[in-house]
């Protein structure tokens, strides 16, 4: 049974956890699942937005579940759960469609790693957000101490990694973390996504690559994105290829 489920709604893509028996926590499947889905979304032009959603209101994902890594070796850990994990969200950090987090319950450990991949994310006003780690003698492992510290201030993420203390939503929207607080958060992440979505799709998708490419998020691969995009509207480019397909030196026009 899928743990992850794809709903698309004319241009929105929802991507909703599934696993409310375990407070959404993350499986192996789950990872799996949500690789698959950003592969495929990246690819679907109908697409202009993902939400990102959970099952229940209680919680948005309570984190990786325990029983899926618990029993692992320390390089079992290290080289696959923490290193596929990490890998899995930065595909969704890096999808090149806006994405949308409706936390309606509380996103501990990796489910606040998953909503802060995300570009912009709506808190329901009793949700809270917590990094609990150190409280069974781990440390977060899908960016909670490195794409968290560049979204949420340094003193705030301490108390929270080194302290265990839970950020409330109205802390969370005071420091920038959440674009919005309502009682029904995912009904206020559809509203963000119908207002994106009549935005031109390239505009959004070039503004996010140039964002990405100033904060550090896959700067390399944004900024030759960026130049590849502009070259291959040139003259030069056209002429490249026609010469190569018929053998010849290329005259480029310089435009």
């Amino acid at each position: 049974m899928s743990q992850i489920r794809m709903h698309l709604r004319g241009p929105v893509a929802e991507l909703r956890l599934d696993n409310p028996s375990k407070l959404n926590a993350f499986t192996v499947e789950m990872l799996r699942q949500l690789a698959e889905f950003c592969d495929t979304l990246d690819r679907r032009t109908d697409v202009r937005l993902v939400l990102v959603t959970a099952e229940g209101e209680r919680a948005f994902c309570a984190g990786a579940d325990i029983t899926a890594w618990g029993g692992l070796s320390p390089a079992e850990f290290a080289r696959h759960w923490v290193r596929d994990g990490h890998r899995i969200f930065d595909r969704l950090a890096r999808l090149s469609k806006p994405t949308v987090a409706a936390i309606s319950g509380h996103a501990f450990g990796g489910g606040l790693e998953l909503a802060a991949a995300c570009d912009l994310r709506v808190m329901a006003p009793k949700a809270t957000l917590a990094l609990p780690e150190a409280g069974v003698g781990i440390v977060p492992g899908w960016s909670g101490t490195q794409r968290l510290a560049r979204l949420i201030p340094e003193p705030m993420l301490k108390e929270m990694a080194l302290f265990g203390r839970r950020l409330t939503a109205e802390r969370a929207l005071a420091c920038g973390f959440v674009a919005e607080v309502a009682e029904d958060a995912r009904a206020a992440a559809e509203a963000l996504a119908e207002r994106i979505v009549a935005s031109s799709p390239r505009s959004i998708e070039i503004s996010k690559a140039m964002i990405h490419a100033a904060v550090g998020e896959d700067r390399g691969a944004s900024v030759e994105m960026l130049g590849s995009g502009m070259i291959a509207a040139t003259e030069d480019r056209a002429e490249g290829v026609t010469a190569f397909r018929e053998k010849r030196k290329p005259e480029f026009p310089g435009t």
